[in-house]
């Protein structure tokens, strides 16, 4: 089967290398070796720092993106998870850098390379109903109608707030947030309802059940499911333990957790998440499109997989770039 190159808009970091503490240079070898796993957009994900930390990292991953050359996947924008999140849903987070999500704090780290926000709703003081034809300038001057007027994408996360309304997208549907509940609303269950919603789920087996993960595929419209990693930058090396958040963090060989047990981010990348759920039947080709339509973007190039989802051949611009390549 022949697919287009593969996007990943949640994940940490891979190789040894973390996004939030990253050099130009280890940007730029992150995306060189990360198409040859036929990954070809990546928006570097930053876990909550401190805002001179934060802002620093953006302009690392802002000035690689400068440098990059032909055989690397194309940095598309950074993915600013932490910051301004519900410290009852922190996960892996450091809280005491939590900030309320107002547009005085985000002034703190704009940055225009910032092109997805994840944030607590519920925190923030306006909402911005979908309906087409509304004028923004209707609505309360909070973070959320701030960001949607710089086209950043909105997404729910580490939070419990059942309100969506304003956001894009869910961040990592069930992980961090309030759960299904037949009673009132929840994050995860309007995450599921809304069909204007598109929701990133990590598939790896660890983070959502398999019995989560069909609830998911036949309750949301197939092309608003986001398939992402959130993979930790232990992924693809040899370490079995590092500093991740200001915490130290566990690699068992399966799974990656703080010393309390706290389940951090994954520890595989996207193509081993697809052949996973293709060996489950779970698999949809169209989840492979879906950032492409999310972020409106174009990128050249094709990933060629055998009849066991292996990447058996990766293209750009009518020349193969990396054959028989196994993730």
């Amino acid at each position: 089967m022949k697919t287009k190159l593969l996007i990943e808009q949640h994940f940490h970091g891979c190789f040894g290398i973390d996004f939030n503490t990253a050099t130009v240079d280890e940007v730029l070898y992150l995306s060189k070796e990360i198409l040859k796993y036929g990954i070809g957009g990546i928006f570097p994900t930053l876990v909550t720092d401190s805002v001179e930390n934060t802002k620093h990292a953006i302009s690392v991953i802002k000035e690689a993106s400068k440098r990059q050359t032909p055989d690397m996947a194309k940095i598309l924008g950074v993915h600013l998870e932490g910051i301004f999140l519900n410290p009852e849903k922190k996960g892996i987070h450091n809280s005491e850098y939590f900030l309320k999500p107002t547009i005085e704090n985000y002034k703190l780290i704009e940055d225009d390379f910032i092109k997805i926000v994840t944030l607590a709703p519920e925190l923030c003081s306006d909402t911005l109903p979908l309906s087409e034809g509304r004028n923004l300038s209707d609505f309360g001057e909070g973070l959320i109608n701030y960001l949607r007027l710089k086209n950043i994408k909105i997404q729910a996360g580490h939070c419990i707030g059942g309100d969506l309304t304003g956001c894009t997208g869910a961040t990592h549907l069930f992980n961090a947030m309030s759960g299904v509940t037949h009673r009132g609303s929840s994050t995860a269950l309007s995450g599921l309802v809304n069909d204007y919603i598109y929701t990133e789920i990590i598939a790896d087996g660890i983070h959502v059940s398999d019995e989560a993960l069909k609830l998911t595929f036949k309750a949301k419209p197939s092309d608003k499911v986001i398939l992402i990693s959130d993979c930790l930058p232990i992924t693809k090396s040899e370490l079995k333990s590092m500093i991740f958040a200001g915490e130290k963090v566990y690699y068992d060989g399966t799974k990656a957790t703080s010393k309390e047990g706290t389940l951090a981010g994954s520890t595989t990348l996207l193509p081993d998440i697809i052949k996973r759920l293709a060996k489950q039947n779970m698999f949809n080709p169209e989840y492979i499109n879906n950032p492409y339509k999310y972020h409106n973007i174009d990128l050249q190039g094709y990933v060629e997989w055998d009849n066991e989802w292996n990447i058996a051949e990766i293209t750009r611009d009518n020349q193969t770039l990396f054959p028989s390549r196994q993730p």
